[in-house]
């Protein structure tokens, strides 16, 4: 098996799932109010359809950080507050949710090394994404050799902020400025996110260009405020 066979990317949507309205379909997220036993069900169906085993998914309390930690096993019901998790362990699946901010998955397979962030406004500002890679190189992989994919967000055509809010994000980030269809500030966190990528040294990016407030099957926070998560995985097999 070639290195790179080992590597799996996957993004979720909202279908197949048993969470009723407003939550319809397949809501992953555990605290946005969806009933918990509905929502372990889901888990557990999306981690089985993969072919992971259920009890060998890792989640996050994301909190909007920089903060990565490198895990070798699930956190269990009080995971700690971070935003971006690696492992070299086979058959562990990294899980971020999310329902406009990015999720980001990266895999140097040659390593033996895969990742999972976290990027909304506040993270992406802060360098998650760039977080993740530096603790991933400290542990043998070469940014050179890494995969990443950008998964859905908020697009820049969408994401309106106010202009003193895309002109701090944009002090340093530039990547991140973008304007509205109607004119207005707005901000291009996958742009953003693709420049701290190359930045770093990573050049196979990939980019699933959905925007989560204009595609009805992904949740969005922005779209609909009361809803759900969406997640990338992001694994090794054996």
């Amino acid at each position: 098996m070639r290195p790179a066979d080992r590597v799996h990317m996957v993004i979720t949507d909202r279908l197949g799932g048993g969470s009723l309205a407003p939550y319809d379909g397949r809501n992953l997220g555990g605290a946005v109010g969806d009933d918990p036993a509905t929502v372990r069900q889901n888990r557990d169906k999306t981690a089985s359809e993969f072919g992971l085993d259920p009890a060998r998914v890792v989640y996050m309390r994301q909190v909007h950080s920089a903060d990565v930690a490198y895990v070798t096993e699930p956190f269990g019901a009080e995971p700690p507050a971070l935003d971006a998790v690696f492992t070299a362990e086979p058959g562990l699946g990294l899980c971020v949710l999310v329902a406009d901010c990015a999720p980001v998955l990266v895999a140097d397979a040659g390593a033996g090394l895969v990742g999972a962030a976290h990027s909304g406004r506040a993270g992406t500002t802060l360098g998650v994404v760039p977080a993740l890679v530096r603790a991933m190189a400290g542990r043998g992989a070469d940014p050179a050799r890494m995969t990443a994919l950008i998964g859905p967000a908020a697009c820049g055509l969408c994401y309106e902020v106010s202009a003193e809010l895309r002109d701090q994000v944009s002090a340093g980030l530039p990547a991140s400025r973008s304007t509205t269809r109607r004119g207005t500030p707005a901000l291009d966190l996958r742009a953003g996110i693709t420049a701290q990528l190359t930045a770093e040294g990573v050049t196979e990016i990939r980019h699933d260009d959905r925007c989560t407030i204009e595609t009805p099957e992904l949740y969005s926070y922005r779209r609909d405020h009361t809803t759900g998560r969406f997640a990338g995985y992001v694994w090794l097999d054996a």
